[in-house]
């Protein structure tokens, strides 16, 4: 089933939950000055305030498109009044389209469902890499210089979720929800069971120990030196 990835600086209440509709399930997140707190699988779309508390929304625009994990999501700014320098300003930023805010439900699906409808190809980053740390999207495979490193599919994106979000401390409940795997909710413990297996099989392809367990906190991906 294909997956769209709808995720907003200022969540509408109503629309948080996911649905499906031709083949097509559609989720809704919450989308703050650092990006996605989750993996994105599938096709996304941002729509970004123009005012938020911690970032613009021109920031948050351009930090979208620097970012691998999402230069290719479809963005709209959503202004605060029609204003034509503001237009001009918020797809300079790289933003595709604006809209005049406040949102409703109505409002985002008309929006994703009629740019569905034109059939706009957008390409998927293919490839994830971390110094020679590679995580291919399209092979669902994972390689240490170009070694094959055999992972279960939950231990596949929880490296991808690591290799995107390296060098942080992630707690226990943050890779659970990155992992969108709240719904419905497992046991935290459960993570140290795919930490375990994702070690062991690191250090069968001579990766060394990346992955490091910081104490009381969580677990955090080293980047490797020079990176």
């Amino acid at each position: 089933m294909d997956v769209v990835n709808i995720f907003l600086s200022d969540p509408i209440g109503e629309i948080l939950e996911p649905f499906e509709h031709d083949g097509t399930r559609f989720t809704f997140d919450r989308l703050d000055c650092n990006g996605p707190r989750r993996l994105v699988e599938g096709q996304m779309w941002a729509f970004v305030d123009w005012v938020m508390d911690e970032c613009s929304g021109l920031e948050l625009c351009r930090r979208l498109r620097a970012d691998p994990r999402t230069e290719n999501a479809h963005v709209t700014m959503v202004l605060e009044e029609d204003d034509a320098d503001d237009r001009r300003r918020a797809l300079r930023a790289g933003a595709d389209d604006y809209l005049v805010g406040p949102l409703d439900r109505t409002v985002v699906l008309d929006r994703v469902f009629a740019l569905q409808d034109r059939g706009r190809p957008r390409h998927v980053t293919q490839q994830v890499r971390l110094g020679d740390l590679v995580i291919d999207l399209m092979a669902l495979q994972a390689r240490w210089k170009d070694q094959a490193i055999g992972l279960r599919p939950n231990e596949f994106r929880l490296l991808r979720f690591f290799v995107e979000n390296p060098d942080r401390v992630l707690t226990r409940l943050e890779l659970i929800e990155g992992l969108g795997k709240l719904d419905p909710p497992i046991d935290e413990r459960t993570v140290d069971v795919w930490i375990g297996r994702l070690r062991r099989a690191l250090k069968n392809v001579g990766a060394g120990d990346m992955l490091r367990t910081v104490r009381a906190m969580g677990y955090v991906l080293d980047s490797p030196a020079g990176v």
